[in-house]
């Protein structure tokens, strides 16, 4: 009789976990084909912001523009440090530009300065004042580029196999060329705009532009301007890099990463090889930067912008996918530790540690007095330097290693990607129009880009590139 009512009590109990197993995956499933954290498709121009012209070139401009891309990537315009630019060709930079834009040099709704002897600003007048202004930036400089690193000579704009090779190509004189193109382009058409804009090219955004774009800032600040929102480089579409998603995925960014660069130094008695102490300051140095390298920072999925990337693409990517993603507030643990197993999607989900420089010893047979080595840690962005330095000081764990911070910037506040975001949709909706088979989502950049300077002209900083990224070109 007792085994008859066990076995009911048993029956019951499975009975309700299986109901209750089912109604939690109802509700997984429910909230995953009903989750549609993107919105509606949004209009290319609100307020006046889009020219309403088809950018139907012909085949002399699109030659033309080929021909002025190739010319602006021949320019070796490297930038090596604050202080070191080749000036020479930044000037025949400026120098290139009016010749191959005639027109935006010579309309009368376009106003051009030189600002800090190499950048440059463009005012382009609307015919409505009551309109707040927004801006494009980009920057003309690049990294050093060695000869010996690469396929074909870094600054020749070679053609290949369909591709155009040069220092600059993706980072960033195509966003230079593409943007004053555009306006060119516009301007033979008879385009009027509604809408004030400015744009903003800067020469030393590689080394921090702290020349250029913040010196761009100054004077708008100075003349009292208030941008509604400014877009610059930093995030791209993605081609076969997201793994579920059949289509490409245009990333705005609405963040992006800050950074905290750090010495780890350690002193020690010298002597000769021949009687060395047990440890040196090598090896003491050697360990703590193990140490760092065997102990990533904490996973912070969820808490930034990588989650509304995340959801925003839940709604077209593949089962089960599409349930994992439309549910980050079960699955975050799991995601995180997925996308920690690669450098790209890594870089999303934490703090980054990034050892750069290793300096020690100066003799062969002479025990180091003294190492030193440099560590980059690229901050998500609800990490604080307060929350690092502290974790770094417990990872290591040694009084013998002098920490000192060397640079910081903080990560950049959140721009708003909502239904009423107007610069968000105004990027979304043109993205829509050009490319209208890709997924758009908002994302995290996780290099530092110069829109930090302007912060005081505007919170609404995106990051978008029109530039096709494969998985191959990551490397890049």
């Amino acid at each position: 009789m007792k085994s008859a009512k066990w076995r009911v009590k048993i029956a019951a109990i499975i009975i309700i976990l299986v109901s209750a197993f089912l109604t939690f995956l109802s509700a997984l499933l429910i909230r995953t084909y009903t989750f549609d954290p993107a919105g509606q498709p949004a209009s290319s121009s609100p307020g006046g912001a889009g020219s309403g012209l088809a950018a139907n070139f012909s085949l002399e401009e699109r030659t033309l523009l080929l021909s002025h891309l190739k010319g602006a990537l021949r320019i070796p315009t490297v930038t090596r440090s604050p202080s070191d630019w080749n000036t020479l060709a930044l000037e025949e930079f400026g120098d290139l530009l009016p010749r191959v834009f005639p027109t935006v040099f010579s309309s009368n709704l376009v106003k051009h300065e030189v600002i800090a002897n190499y950048s440059h600003l463009f005012t382009v007048r609307g015919s409505n004042d009551s309109l707040q202004p927004y801006m494009l930036i980009a920057h003309l400089d690049v990294v050093p580029a060695l000869a010996e690193d690469w396929e074909v000579p870094p600054f020749s704009a070679e053609e290949r196999n369909g591709y155009l090779y040069g220092r600059g190509a993706m980072d960033d004189k195509s966003s230079v060329m593409g943007i004053l193109q555009g306006l060119e382009f516009l301007l033979k058409r008879g385009y009027k705009p509604c809408r004030t804009f400015y744009i903003g090219i800067g020469h030393d955004e590689e080394v921090g532009g702290n020349s250029g774009a913040r010196n761009i800032a100054t004077v708008l600040q100075s003349r009292g301007v208030k941008l509604s929102f400014l877009l610059d480089e930093g995030s791209a579409i993605l081609s076969g890099i997201i793994p579920g998603l059949d289509k490409q995925a245009a990333i705005i960014a609405t963040s992006e990463k800050g950074y905290v660069t750090i010495s780890l130094s350690v002193s020690m008695a010298t002597g000769h090889s021949s009687m060395p102490a047990k440890e040196s300051s090598i090896g003491i140095l050697a360990a703590a930067v193990s140490k760092l390298e065997n102990n990533p920072m904490p996973r912070m999925l969820g808490q930034g912008p990588e989650r509304g990337l995340l959801e925003h693409l839940s709604p077209q990517l593949r089962f089960p996918l599409n349930v994992v993603m439309a549910n980050l507030w079960l699955f975050a643990p799991l995601v995180s530790r997925m996308m920690e197993n690669k450098p790209s999607t890594n870089s999303l989900v934490r703090t980054t540690t990034a050892v750069t420089e290793f300096h020690a010893g100066v003799k062969a047979n002479v025990i180091a007095p003294f190492a030193r080595a440099t560590v980059n840690f690229r901050l998500h962005p609800v990490h604080t330097m307060e929350e690092l330095l502290h974790q770094v000081q417990s990872i290591i764990s040694d009084e013998r290693v002098k920490i000192e911070v060397l640079q910081h910037h903080p990560s950049l506040p959140l721009s708003s990607y909502n239904d009423n975001s107007f610069g968000y949709q105004v990027i979304k909706g043109t993205i829509r129009d050009v490319f209208p088979a890709v997924a758009i989502a908002p994302g995290l950049c996780i290099a530092g880009t110069d829109t930090r300077h302007y912060l005081n002209l505007t919170r609404e900083l995106y990051r978008f590139t029109p530039m096709m990224v494969k998985q191959e070109d990551l490397s890049r």
